[in-house]
């Protein structure tokens, strides 16, 4: 929702608006860092990235294990029932039992596969680096949506406002209206006019406070909390000075190209692991067992010590499907990389655009509301001497609203278009913006599990500590 939400936002520029005149004034300031801080803290989604990327890294140890030693053991209790007869015992039934032990340990260690395992390894490496670069892309994601729950809010609080002071503007007006009909200034369509402009405002404000509702509920799912009193925002930041920058960092630090430029490298390995599937695989096993039989007091113990040589012969054109299908999902993998450099080229060239508008009709409407401050006045000043009519004073005022309101919107629009230029270069990360809070270290778990620790030895233990903790929080 997040990302199609405020791209189509920057494409019509139409902001939410208002603030619920219900709603109490909360008790503390909210500033925008205060907000993108509290957004990185509570995402859910952020959370569930983080386990996946955990998952990734596990891959690691799991495919370190694969060069490791493997131990084994296995016992055996076995009783056995026998009924015979035969002509040397004159055919008498003779019944025996007999009850047998037995414990073994096994151990086999990998010598050689074509480097498959190894290769696997790296591959299983890649893909922790590529998962790492979804988390970044999913952080960028969640504090855009964090700006943009911000600058929604704080426009709806000043449109509220606005109507608010709309409402009491025509509310004198028709007051006005009245008394000058008593007089007979004005005729009776002058105070209709003005009454079904106080009806349109007030409808207009009930509207807002009904958007409020709405916008309130996103400012909690992008946030994670109530909001609180909205303080100005700081100035909008300028993240590039020309559409080739921003398309140059774009194309060296976007998330998504880093992503597919590790996606393309365990394409690659897998075209190798498939060829070393070919290759033959050496193996060097050992055993040793004991065997107590209890009836018999038979007992024999002993073990063996060997190579293992196996290899594929024919496979029916399996290996070699899987090398071809593996091949094709590389060619695909480097399209993707092509396309995706294409893509964020685009986007941030449009996301340039974007702010160069936003800023250029915030410019116009800051222009626009100072004119039309200035003609209302006249307006009124004219209508009070008799030179205007009730009609001339409602059209001059709702065309300053309008122009407050178009302030309001094109102010939102250009610290929204700032923030989505910085994620298309990959800059909304809380790194680079410095936000107070505990930042997420994908590195650490990785650090922990590389090696592959046992459940029962030090680490492994630490470990286990570790996971019991995220799971409670």
């Amino acid at each position: 929702m997040g990302t199609t939400r405020i791209r189509r936002k920057l494409a019509t520029g139409i902001a939410a608006v208002t603030m619920a005149l219900a709603v109490p004034a909360a008790s503390w300031a909210d500033t925008l860092a205060d907000v993108m801080a509290d957004a990185y803290k509570n995402s859910g989604l952020l959370e569930q990235n983080r386990a996946l990327l955990r998952a990734a890294d596990e891959d690691v140890a799991t495919s370190l294990s694969a060069l490791r030693p493997v131990l084994a053991w296995a016992g055996d209790v076995t009783r056995s029932f026998a009924r015979t007869s035969s002509s040397s015992t004159f055919y008498t039934p003779i019944e025996r039992e007999t009850t047998t032990v037995s414990m073994g340990l096994s151990a086999e260690i990998l010598l050689y596969d074509g480097g498959s395992s190894k290769i696997q390894l790296n591959a299983a490496k890649e893909s922790v680096l590529s998962t790492r670069q979804t988390l970044v892309s999913v952080e960028q994601n969640v504090l855009l949506q964090a700006v943009d729950a911000y600058t929604n809010m704080q426009a709806q609080s000043e449109t509220v406002a606005l109507r608010q002071n709309n409402v009491r503007v025509i509310s004198e007006e028709l007051r006005a209206a009245k008394d000058r009909f008593d007089v007979g200034e004005v005729t009776r369509t002058d105070v209709a006019q003005a009454e079904a402009r106080l009806a349109q405002a007030r409808a207009s404000l009930a509207q807002a406070q009904g958007d409020y509702q709405a916008a309130r509920e996103y400012f909690i799912a992008a946030v994670g909390r109530q909001p609180g009193r909205l303080t100005a925002p700081p100035a909008a930041v300028t993240p590039a000075k020309s559409v080739e920058q921003a398309k140059a960092l774009a194309l060296k630090n976007h998330p998504d190209i880093l992503k597919a430029q590790h996606d393309v490298a365990v394409a690659d390995m897998a075209v190798e692991i498939a060829r070393a599937s070919m290759s033959p695989t050496v193996s060097l096993t050992g055993s040793y067992g004991i065997e107590e039989t209890f009836d018999n007091e038979a007992f024999s113990k002993g073990g063996s010590v060997g190579v293992e040589v196996s290899g594929p012969i024919y496979m029916g054109g399996r290996l070699a499907a899987a090398y071809r299908k593996a091949a094709a999902q590389r060619d695909a993998a480097r399209a993707a990389l092509r396309l995706t450099s294409i893509s964020v080229a685009q986007d941030a060239s449009t996301a340039y655009a974007s702010l160069q508008v936003a800023r250029a009709a915030r410019d116009a409407g800051e222009r626009q509301v100072r004119f039309a401050t200035i003609a209302f006045r006249g307006v009124r000043e004219e209508a009070t001497l008799g030179a205007r009519t009730t009609l001339d004073v409602l059209n001059a005022e709702q065309e300053l609203l309008d122009a407050q309101a178009t302030l309001i919107t094109a102010r939102g629009n250009e610290y929204l278009a700032s923030y989505a230029l910085l994620a298309n270069m990959g800059y909304l990360t809380a790194d680079h913006l410095n936000l107070k809070v505990t930042r997420y270290d994908p590195a650490a778990y990785y650090n922990q599990v590389k090696n592959a620790p046992a459940m029962l030895s030090e680490q492994g233990r630490k470990l286990d500590r570790v996971l019991r903790g995220i799971s409670k929080e």
